[in-house]
C-alpha cells in the first residue's frame, strides 16, 4: 500500500499542480490509514472495504480525534480511492459513502471596541518602523484583509485620495474602502516613514521590514502580539483577531451581511453569517449588564 500512497503523492504533484503543504497532509493521512489497516491484516488496497474505512474512523474518534481532523483524514480517503478507481487499481470506491462527522462553527475571538482603540494607540513614535506598524495595524482594523493581503499590498494597490486599497487572490479583485483615521496613518507612513525604511532601494511593496525587504507573516505575526502584551490584552491575539473584529464590529453596527462578505472575501455567505451570531452575543452581553432584570 505504501507504493500506491506514494504514486497518488506523485499524481497530486504532477497533474493537480498541488503544494507542498498539502501532499504531506494527504500522505500523513493515508500512512496513519495504511498503519492501522496493516495492523488489522489488510495490506492491499484491493482487499480495503467500506466496513474497514468506517472501522479506522471510528477509531480515530475513540482516539479523541477533533472533527477538523477527521474531515481531512476523509477527504484524503476519498481522493485516494477515487485515483485508485480511476487508476482501475480497486473495482470500486470503498470511501465513496463515507461521510464527515459535523463540524460546530465556533465564533471567533473577537476584540471590544475598547481594545481594539488600545490596540492601535500603542505604535505611538514617530520613528518609520512605529509609523509603518500603526499604519498596517489602522489599515488591517479598517479593511479587515487578510494578513496575506496585508503584507502582499503594492504601493500601486493603495489609493490614498480616493481612499481604497486594491487586494487580489487567485479568484478575483476586490476594492476595499477605507476611513480617515486610517488614511491619515497611511499618509504619514508614505510621507516620513516609508522612503527611511526603503532607502535607495527600488521597492514595490506598500509596507517593508526595517531593511527595506519585504513584510514576513511571522514578522507581522511578532508584531501585534508584542503591541497586544504592550496593550494589556490578556487574551490570544493574531492578526486575524483584527479582521473578526472588523466584521463584527461592521455587523453589530447595522451592516448588511452581503456588504461584509464582499469585502472580506468570502465565497460564500454562510462564511460570513458567523459574525451575526457574534452580534447576538453582543447584544446580550449589553443586556444582561443594563437590564435592571437582566
Amino acid at each position: 500500500m505504501t507504493q500506491d500512497i506514494q504514486n497518488f503523492i506523485e499524481y497530486l504533484h504532477r497533474e493537480k499542480q498541488t503544494s507542498k503543504n498539502t501532499e504531506v497532509s494527504y500522505a500523513r493521512d493515508l500512512r496513519k490509514m495504511s498503519g492501522y489497516l496493516e495492523e488489522h491484516g489488510i495490506r492491499e488496497v484491493g482487499a480495503v472495504t467500506s466496513t474497514n474505512l468506517n472501522s479506522y474512523v471510528l477509531y480515530l474518534e475513540k482516539e479523541g480525534r477533533k472533527p477538523a481532523t477527521i474531515s481531512r483524514s476523509i477527504a484524503s480517503m476519498k481522493a485516494f480511492f477515487h485515483y485508485l478507481e480511476k487508476e482501475r487499481r480497486v473495482s470500486g470506491d470503498p470511501a465513496e459513502y463515507l461521510k464527515a462527522p459535523r463540524i460546530e462553527k465556533k465564533l471567533p475571538r473577537v476584540l471590544s471596541t475598547e481594545e481594539v482603540t488600545c490596540l492601535l494607540e500603542q505604535p505611538s513614535g514617530n520613528t518609520p518602523k512605529e509609523l509603518r506598524d500603526k499604519a498596517m495595524l489602522e489599515l488591517l482594523y479598517a479593511t479587515g484583509i487578510r494578513v496575506s493581503e496585508l503584507i502582499s499590498l503594492k504601493v500601486t494597490d493603495l489609493n490614498l485620495q480616493m481612499e481604497y486599497v486594491v487586494c487580489a487572490d487567485a479568484h478575483r479583485e476586490r476594492i476595499i474602502p477605507f476611513g480617515s483615521v486610517a488614511k491619515e496613518a497611511l499618509s504619514r507612513y508614505m510621507q516620513e516613514g516609508r522612503a527611511k525604511l526603503v532607502g535607495a532601494g527600488d521597492c514595490p511593496w506598500l509596507f517593508t521590514n526595517c531593511t527595506g525587504g519585504p513584510m514576513s507573516r511571522q514578522g507581522f505575526w511578532k508584531l501585534i502580539k508584542s503591541y497586544g502584551k504592550k496593550a494589556g490584552i490578556e487574551s490570544e491575539i493574531t492578526p486575524h483577531t483584527l479582521r473578526h473584529s472588523f466584521a463584527a464590529h461592521l455587523v453589530s453596527n447595522g451592516a448588511d451581511l452581503k456588504s461584509v462578505q464582499e469585502m472580506l472575501g468570502h465565497a460564500d455567505i454562510s462564511t460570513t453569517q458567523i459574525y451575526s451570531q457574534a452580534g447576538q452575543g453582543r447584544i446580550r452581553e449589553v443586556y444582561l449588564k443594563a437590564h435592571p432584570r437582566g
